[in-house]
């Protein structure tokens, strides 16, 4: 939570055009650096082995890159896209879901080890190596304000519930056929799970660990993102080239938003920036990251980036 508020503030503070969009192209191995004022690329770093989750820093200065075909992950200044460093993080292999925590930490699972990996934001040691206890750990959600973190687990087709104090799996979340996408509402209260070979989300209640409603999707919802304002889950559809808006309230289906409207978009992440008022969307077909207002959902623009762009981040950095 205090990760988001600090990016809400810097966003007050600075002008529209200071900001960065990062995106991870994992089909030629480089990392692109989008000027938001213009549209245009100011970098693009090679470096890494399929790069795919982006997270940025507290302070919006540093994006850390996963190498998906590796064990490592790479950090790069912003807007420039200099590379800082490469954090190797083995014998965690393959991670993948990554974030970065307001206390300087980093997340990350690692699907080949079955882990969840925590990171020094500083320095890049291991401080944490988790066992998942799940096949698949594919993406991560960290609760606004309790030491829980949740793992998608693809191939268990649950969610793991991991208590960063003690180091321990203490729970399992049954969520469906390959559970990929998962959220944290702001309050804390609900996380939200999209399975994408069973078109459904799960909810569970994150006080309790016990399931709250099932919900029907669109076609392989294999991302999902909940808007600032708490108020809506929005589901990335790749089979569709669409978005499932649902209230987070009553679960209901409120609208579909259709982007491209074609499958062959291969439409992956989606990643609200911190004031709910754009929504960024990764159509790796094309290699193309569509920006949407929101909430009313018209395609403002779409950049080019390299191929396969998949993983977002957001920066209130941006060029000078």
């Amino acid at each position: 939570m205090r990760t988001i508020l600090t990016a809400a503030l810097l966003i007050a503070a600075l002008p529209a055009s200071a900001e960065t969009l990062i995106v991870g192209n994992k089909g030629e191995d480089t990392v692109s650096f989008i000027d938001l004022a213009s549209g245009k690329e100011l970098a693009r770093s090679a470096r890494g082995a399929n790069p795919h989750e982006v997270a940025l820093s507290p302070d919006g200065t540093r994006a850390a890159v996963v190498n998906y075909g590796g064990a490592a992950i790479d950090v790069y200044a912003v807007p420039g896209g200099e590379r800082l460093a490469t954090w190797d993080i083995g014998p965690n292999s393959r991670p993948h879901g990554l974030l970065w925590l307001a206390d300087g930490r980093l997340v990350a699972t690692a699907e080949a080890s079955k882990t969840l990996v925590v990171i020094d934001g500083k320095d890049g040691r291991v401080l944490q190596s988790i066992p998942t206890e799940a096949e698949g750990s594919h993406m991560v959600a960290v609760h606004p304000t309790r030491p829980r973190a949740y793992t998608a687990n693809l191939k268990s087709g649950s969610a793991s519930v991991i208590d960063l104090e003690s180091g321990r799996t203490v729970a399992h979340l049954p969520a469906g056929r390959e559970a990929e996408g998962i959220a944290i509402t702001p309050d804390g209260k609900e996380v939200w799970i999209s399975s994408r070979g069973s078109n459904e989300v799960h909810v569970y209640d994150t006080a309790t660990d016990t399931l709250v409603r099932r919900i029907e999707t669109g076609p392989f919802p294999l991302r999902i993102a909940i808007s600032p304002d708490g108020k809506q889950a929005v589901t990335s559809e790749l089979q569709a080239g669409a978005l499932g808006v649902y209230s987070v309230a009553t679960g209901e289906h409120e609208r579909t938003i259709p982007v491209s409207g074609k499958g062959e978009a291969m439409q992956v992440t989606i990643l609200f920036r911190p004031d709910g008022k754009r929504l960024y969307v990764a159509e790796t077909g094309p290699a193309t990251v569509a920006e949407l207002e929101w909430p009313s959902g018209k395609v403002l623009r779409r950049f080019p980036v390299g191929v396969n762009g998949d993983g977002l981040g957001w920066s209130p950095v941006g060029a000078k």
